[in-house]
């Protein structure tokens, strides 16, 4: 049979954003780092943001403790499984907030179904 196969790919497959590089999922059709466009999709949404819902949410602020004195900050994510093992620990961001600076931060959680890939999905078309 001629034509394009989908391949079987796993969910929770990655590769590397060929932009920024960092691992993103295979299925992605717009890096969620960078914001590049990997590939073009029929099946994506206008503006080419793949069909995700923010599973989880939360904002904060860090202000510096002092007037007087700088306060350093380091933002560090870990991710742990099921049974509490630390399957990814990142340092995010580094700082040092003096007087009234402040930081604002967001960390969310997207979540999507995986699609299956096509072979030749990340090909530009002309």
């Amino acid at each position: 049979m001629i034509g394009i196969a989908r391949s079987a790919t796993h969910a929770g497959a990655t590769r590397t954003c060929p932009h920024c590089r960092a691992t993103i999922l295979e299925s992605a059709v717009v890096c969620p780092g960078c914001k590049h466009h990997l590939r073009f999709d029929k099946d994506a949404r206008p503006g080419g943001v793949a069909a995700t819902r923010t599973a989880w949410q939360v904002e904060g602020t860090l202000d510096a403790e002092r007037m007087d004195a700088a306060t350093e900050f380091t933002i560090l994510i870990t991710v742990r499984n099921e049974r509490n093992e630390e399957v990814a620990r990142r340092v995010v961001n580094v700082g040092a907030l003096q007087g009234v600076e402040r930081r604002t931060f967001t960390l969310s959680i997207e979540t999507s179904e995986p699609r299956p890939v096509s072979p030749l999905s990340g090909l530009r078309r002309r």
